[in-house]
């Protein structure tokens, strides 16, 4: 059983310097002391924090990061011109390019500090729309990138049947997209048992969004699967989503949601930005994760998740990178916090009179986001605790960034001006994966990326 020792170490108790981990051979926390051993301690300088969950990833537009800004021929930018662009981005994309640019991905991620994510895979099929051999051949590449550079992983296959509310025929950019609950179902199959008992690798499901999968539909998939499994959908991103819904079922998309199934810690609502103060309440009384995604959601002007509602609501959150316009859990916090900021023109939005900004936010996206992947071990609790996965990040405590600073301001430096990478170690389910900041197959996965990113641009 490993012991390992750190400088400083963010516990369920709050911080212990030094401090000392008990893993077990499965990866599990076994016990977390201030007391050191006194043999057989592996010692590593720096910060151990818990590592962050991704719980929001399309992997395969990481890829198109840079492409899409510039001004289309429409009135108005928007997501939905967006869309078009990562519809023709996406028909050129082989199971061999997905593993690719997912390795590539998941590389990012464990260097910035995250240590899971959820992939929300909508891709299915072949260029043509036919399925493939095995049908969740797209969603197995994922796994395999998972597999390959350590990262833990839950995979949420997609269930994509139309174009828009009322059972709108899906388009020809859709077509590697739909499929119907059967097959859907069959995808998840395959992906429970190709994750089966291993602690860090997870199978739920996701129906993309109530405009793209019918009332019927979802009822049958939810019925289906796990009574464990995690479900998440993609819920009142856009303005315009929430118009059509409104005039679709007179309701809207979160509302319409709560009234049609039993929502519960098992979802995990992605964005949820525009939402009535009614709506707020009863999504976060449901013990739905808000899955929150700032940097994307500012970059295809979504609009501003309103967190003082949800805090006051004592609502779950976590973060995601989704498009991966960036690759980075502090970037996310901090612009979480600082939309709140610009609207309310005020400043420490998210604290309150005993923890401090950054903290807050780090424990809830901690905590939240384990929740939503269904993470072994996962309790909203936060802190390295004894009974949970043995998922730690190790920040570099001479890195210029925390110079002058003590351990209750340690994550807030990190969050608010860690904009230098002080991630140096990385450690999931108590494998360690990232070493001085490099992960071992690092040069390789990049290789094959640069590769098949200058193939598909050409």
């Amino acid at each position: 059983m490993p012991i390992f020792g750190f400088d400083h170490l963010y516990g369920a108790a709050g911080w212990l310097s030094p401090g000392y981990v008990s893993v077990d051979a499965n990866g599990w926390i076994t016990d977390v002391s201030g007391d050191a051993p006194e043999e057989g301690v592996v010692f590593q300088a720096g910060v151990a924090i818990p590592g962050v969950p991704n719980l929001h990833s399309h992997a395969f537009q990481r890829a198109m990061a840079g492409l899409s800004e510039y001004r289309t021929a429409a009135a108005q930018d928007s997501f939905w011109t967006w869309r078009d662009l990562m519809y023709r981005f996406v028909g050129r994309l082989t199971p061999d390019d997905l593993e690719a640019i997912a390795a590539q991905l998941y590389v990012e991620m464990l260097k910035s500090g995250y240590t899971a994510v959820g992939e929300f895979q909508y891709l299915h099929h072949g260029k043509d729309g036919g399925a493939f051999d095995n049908p969740a051949e797209m969603s197995l590449r994922a796994l395999a990138a998972a597999q390959t550079t350590g990262i833990g992983a839950t995979l949420l296959p997609v269930l994509y049947r139309h174009a828009g509310f009322g059972k709108q025929p899906p388009g020809d950019g859709q077509r590697r997209f739909i499929n119907g609950t059967d097959s859907l179902l069959k995808i998840y199959e395959i992906l429970a048992k190709a994750t089966g008992p291993d602690h860090d690798r997870h199978t739920g499901v996701a129906p993309h969004s109530l405009r793209a999968a019918d009332e019927e539909s979802i009822r049958t998939v939810v019925s289906v699967i796990d009574a464990s499994a995690p479900i998440h959908i993609h819920i009142a991103e856009q303005e315009k989503e929430v118009a059509d819904c409104i005039e679709f079922s007179g309701r809207r998309p979160v509302e319409y949601l709560l009234d049609m199934l039993d929502v519960d810690g098992r979802w995990c609502l992605v964005h949820a930005t525009h939402m009535t103060a009614d709506e707020v309440r009863e999504a976060a009384t449901s013990g739905a994760i808000a899955g929150l995604c700032p940097t994307t959601e500012a970059n295809l002007g979504d609009g501003m998740f309103d967190l003082p509602k949800w805090q006051f609501e004592n609502g779950a959150l976590g973060v995601g990178s989704d498009s991966h316009i960036s690759v980075s859990p502090v970037e996310e916090l901090r612009w979480l916090e600082y939309g709140q900021r610009l609207r309310d023109r005020r400043r420490n939005v998210a604290a309150d009179d005993e923890v401090s900004t950054g903290r807050m936010l780090f424990d809830a996206a901690v905590s939240g986001g384990a929740r939503a992947l269904g993470r072994s071990g996962a309790t909203g609790e936060t802190g390295l605790r004894a009974g949970a996965r043995a998922d730690i990040v190790v920040l570099d405590a001479q890195a210029p960034v925390f110079a002058g600073h003590g351990v209750e301001t340690f994550i807030d430096a990190w969050v608010f001006s860690g904009n230098l990478p002080a991630v140096t170690d990385v450690f999931v389910g108590g494998a360690q994966v990232v070493t001085d900041g490099y992960h071992p197959q690092e040069r390789e996965i990049a290789s094959r990326y640069n590769d098949v990113v200058r193939a598909l641009i050409a």
